[in-house]
């Protein structure tokens, strides 16, 4: 039987194109005010991680951060609206979850993204840690579906091999691509590499197909 397409399914379910409740992430051109914001903040969590001042400015600080939520709270937005995560013009879509890396390829057979890693995500002796990595390539994963032209997947598994030691503050590159598909299942591959490419750690994932309605 072939491959049911998201036209057909769209017949079953009106809904198909909210991916079983998805929001519509389109793309938005951030405004200068909040790239600069994602940028200050990105360095907050790198201080937050590395300072260690007097415990008054510690309060000075706690007090500042209560400033800005105070300012934040009351424009929440729902998920799909905020800019976070829809800017791919910024490092890390401008989502402060993803880390500060870039799309520099974006085609059907392939995405490569380059970057590097900061004190923020240090596990120990100024080496990456190491549950920052999956979560690389598991965003990774998600815009290998969307650039091969294929509906909204979940991660059913994901295997990751480190290689090497991955350093901070670093220029490094990830590739990744559709090894394989089966119906609803795409069997991903990825690599991450220094510049001179060496090889840091691969991995092995599969993003399974939503079916209509599905969340």
């Amino acid at each position: 039987m072939s491959e049911q397409t998201p036209a057909d399914e769209s017949a079953l379910d009106p809904d198909y194109a909210s991916h079983g409740g998805f929001p519509d992430y389109a793309v938005v051109e951030p405004s200068p005010g909040f790239a600069r914001f994602v940028t200050t903040m990105r360095r907050v969590l790198d201080l937050s991680v590395s300072s260690d001042p007097a415990d008054d400015t510690w309060e000075t600080a706690a007090d500042r951060a209560e400033q800005l939520v105070a300012l934040l709270e009351n424009d929440q937005a729902p998920e799909g609206v905020a800019p976070a995560g829809r800017a791919p013009s910024l490092p890390g879509m401008g989502s402060l979850m993803l880390p500060p890396w870039q799309i520099t390829r974006f085609e059907p057979d392939g995405v490569t993204m380059t970057g590097s890693f900061s004190r923020f995500h240090v596990g120990g002796n100024s080496a990456v840690h190491g549950g920052v990595l999956p979560l690389l390539f598991d965003w990774m994963f998600g815009m290998v579906v969307h650039a091969a032209n294929r509906p909204i997947s979940r991660t059913a598994f994901l295997h990751v091999d480190y290689r090497n030691v991955t350093p901070i503050n670093t220029p490094l590159v990830v590739n990744a691509r559709i090894e394989k598909s089966e119906g609803r299942k795409a069997f991903i591959g990825a690599e991450l590499t220094d510049t001179e490419g060496t090889l840091l750690a691969e991995a092995q994932g599969l993003m399974v197909r939503l079916l209509p309605g599905q969340p």
